[in-house]
């Protein structure tokens, strides 16, 4: 793993939230990473800093890189009011960064919410982005992949060890990754679950999430995307899916690709979301890289 810095900024109402700021090992690396614009690493809507850690060390030295951790996630504050748990919310937090580190024109990588939140930073400011990555989502989300997702986020499951929990992610998860072994099963554990203070494993999340996601308003924006899509397709731009994917259909990414300058690359035998860890992402992600 690329060495870190654990930083925070402050959201409009108050909370402290977290994010891991990665830079150039050597002065003269970073001279020239802090010519480019920084890259940042959006998460899922359950997920954390630590998705990306090994993207951030393949692209650490040559780029800075950002992961901003959502409220309510890892080592974010959790919200007063859960019903601030919505895609417009995590809008004006992530606002709130770009305005603390002086970011005015960057890369962003969005996972499934992070790739929401991504277009909608494109609808609201289209020249800060100045390249994209949607992993495994888009405009139109499949119905079926929102109800998966309705039945397990929320749910407080916690484990009595990491091999525990990791047998469990591989009896509910198997689908979506079936060509993992048990250690690639460790590994995912670790990054989606914490030790709690009561010596047992859960996931790294508020549970309170699940609040305004039990609403559709709260799954998607309740607008029209394909717009907002199409703002950010005028930039150098990938879209990354899981063959199985439940949330982007095969259809609608193959609408994406049908813009000029949209590479699509689809992951074999791999659902709802690549990890960004695979060879054939991270090649894709600097072939884009190479056109900023």
């Amino acid at each position: 793993m690329a060495d870190y810095e654990d930083r925070y900024w402050t959201s409009s109402d108050g909370l402290r939230l977290h994010f891991r700021y990665y830079d150039s090992d050597s002065a003269k690396d970073s001279a020239k990473a802090h010519h480019r614009p920084p890259v940042i690493c959006l998460p899922g809507l359950t997920r954390n800093a630590r998705d990306f850690e090994d993207l951030a060390a393949a692209l650490a030295g040559e780029w800075r890189v950002l992961c901003p951790e959502m409220r309510g996630r890892g080592d974010s504050d959790y919200a007063k009011d859960p019903m601030t748990y919505t895609p417009l919310q995590y809008l004006q937090d992530v606002q709130a960064l770009l305005a603390q580190e002086g970011i005015d024109r960057f890369i962003s990588i969005g996972t499934s919410l992070g790739g929401l939140l991504t277009m909608l930073l494109a609808a609201t400011n289209p020249q800060s982005i100045v390249a994209a990555v949607l992993n495994d989502i888009g405009p139109e989300v499949s119905a079926a992949g929102l109800e998966r997702i309705r039945g397990y986020v929320g749910q407080g499951r916690n484990f009595e060890t990491w091999m525990h929990a990791a047998r469990a992610l591989q009896e509910s998860s198997g689908d979506v990754y079936p060509d993992w072994d048990i250690a690639q099963w460790l590994r995912y554990a670790k990054r989606i679950m914490v030790l709690g203070s009561g010596g047992r494993i859960a996931f790294d999340y508020d549970m309170k999430i699940a609040e305004p996601f039990e609403a559709p308003a709260g799954a998607t924006p309740q607008v029209d995307m394909w717009p907002m899509f199409d703002a950010l397709a005028t930039r150098p731009l990938l879209v990354l899916r899981g063959e199985t994917s439940d949330i982007l259909s095969a259809e609608t990414a193959a609408n994406m690709a049908s813009r000029p300058g949209v590479e699509l690359v689809t992951l074999p035998r791999i659902g709802h979301a690549p990890t960004l860890d695979e060879p054939e992402s991270v090649a894709a992600i600097r072939r884009l890289l190479a056109r900023v």
